[in-house]
């Protein structure tokens, strides 16, 4: 397809799969469930995490998350102690993310909230910057902090080059706005016309089928050569296009 051609494509496909009705069966249900601005950051951000795998795996894995926190994630976070902990550390949770490293993610955002009222604090850009590339780097190393956690593992760093999908997602959910009410756009501070693409082995591989990339592997590398062609379709939310490219693989058009 010509490039005109494809932003058409691209563009109706976004329309049609940024609805309402994809909240149903998507783990972006889970922050949908709460009208708090950092409950939905605490559950949209656990959930974000562990997106990896059949979704509705991902889904049930959230909700045990959120059945330990009693529902009221920020609550939890500010007031949970080491005791209330314990059942948690020793459970299994969603693949390689296990109980310690949801309580360690835990104490790592209690540690957070009492410093800033919103985890957007610790993705702001800088002036010079056109991308989360090193935005997503400084939360890391924020979040994380200096005491090594086997739980480190689940939060990528671009600085290794990893498209960070999850970060990325998460960024999306929080800072996208329109008229969908899919993406909640609670972060107005954050540019999404700086957003990328959360380009994991499903977009990745509609993106090289419509000729979008051509790199092989799903970096960040990748994640900035997607950029350019989807900022050149639509400038100030190139985001809107993983609704297309997801939507195209989950429905398996190609």
């Amino acid at each position: 397809m010509k490039f005109q051609e494809l932003k058409t494509f691209l563009d109706e496909k976004a329309d049609q799969y940024n609805h309402p009705d994809f909240i149903e069966s998507d783990p972006i249900q889970i922050p949908h469930r709460f009208s708090l601005k950092q409950d939905i950051e605490i559950s949209g951000f656990l959930t974000a995490t562990i997106s990896w795998g059949n979704r509705k795996a991902i889904i049930k894995s959230a909700e045990k998350m959120l059945d330990y926190m009693g529902n009221s994630p920020y609550d939890f976070v500010l007031n949970f102690s080491e005791s209330d902990l314990k059942p948690i550390e020793g459970k299994p949770l969603h693949r390689t993310f296990n109980g310690e490293d949801f309580a360690q993610f835990i104490r790592n955002l209690s540690r957070i909230y009492r410093e800033y009222n919103s985890l957007e604090n610790l993705f702001l850009i800088r002036e010079s910057e056109s991308s989360y590339y090193h935005s997503l780097e400084r939360f890391r190393t924020s979040f994380l902090g200096e005491k090594r956690h086997r739980s480190h593992k689940h939060v990528s760093s671009t600085y290794k080059n990893s498209s960070a999908k999850r970060l990325m997602m998460f960024l999306r959910w929080m800072t996208r706005r329109d008229n969908k009410k899919v993406d909640f756009g609670i972060w107005d501070q954050l540019p999404q016309k700086y957003l990328s693409i959360p380009l994991d082995v499903h977009t990745g591989n509609i993106s090289r089928k419509l000729n979008l990339i051509t790199r092989k592997q799903n970096d960040w590398k990748a994640v900035e050569e997607l950029d350019l062609i989807l900022r050149k379709m639509d400038s100030e939310d190139p985001a809107k296009y993983d609704f297309a490219l997801f939507g195209l693989g989950v429905a398996r058009e190609f």
